[in-house]
């Protein structure tokens, strides 16, 4: 998802992920806009043994919650997220970059910087503009970009103690999550959530 972040003379490296890409891409829309102003922010969170991690904020101690949204709508409240507004690609990725610096990694037989929990990289995109009858108007995009760890062999990985206990909970998490997907793809009249 993140692959090589580094600035290539304003633009993507070649080995750069989804996520430095879709911000690139979409600074290079946002300026084909003409009317309205515009606001970008990113939040960025980590999933790391059943809790919630918030991988932008200077403060490690603050606790970051999740709720079910009240309207009845569906969907979810992250509560005590940092969410930062950027006026660039440059800047959307030394955020991502930043934040990945803190993420749960460890080396197992597998992989030297193996991944330990799940992450999403939020991109909230606002366009503020008028109507020919002059209505003020926003439209909102939000995408969530999320990176999964990957599941693994305890055996083949050579995981032991802490991280053995690590591989299971991502596994976990991982077989939830199809077990979500499945229902929501048969239109179950339950869904798995967790």
């Amino acid at each position: 998802m993140t692959g090589d972040m580094s600035d290539q003379f304003g633009t993507y490296a070649d080995f750069a992920g989804i996520i430095p890409r879709v911000l690139y891409k979409l600074f290079e829309k946002l300026r084909s806009v003409e009317h309205g102003d515009k606001s970008v922010k990113c939040s960025f969170i980590e999933l790391y043994n059943e809790e919630l991690r918030d991988l932008l904020t200077c403060d490690e101690s603050q606790k970051v919650k999740i709720f079910d949204a009240a309207n009845g709508k569906g969907g979810v409240i992250v509560q005590g997220m940092e969410e930062t507004f950027i006026m660039s690609a440059t800047q959307g990725v030394a955020l991502l970059q930043a934040g990945s610096h803190k993420r749960q990694v460890a080396a197992t037989k597998c992989n030297d910087l193996s991944s330990r929990s799940h992450t999403v990289f939020t991109i909230t995109v606002n366009v503020r503009d008028t109507a020919e009858d002059g209505e003020v108007f926003i439209r909102t995009a939000k995408l969530n970009l999320v990176d999964l760890a990957g599941s693994e062999s305890v055996g083949r990985s050579g995981a032991e103690n802490k991280r053995a206990r690590e591989a299971g909970m991502i596994n976990q998490s991982l077989l939830t999550l199809g077990r979500v997907i499945n229902a929501l793809v048969d239109k179950s009249s339950h869904i798995p959530y967790r």
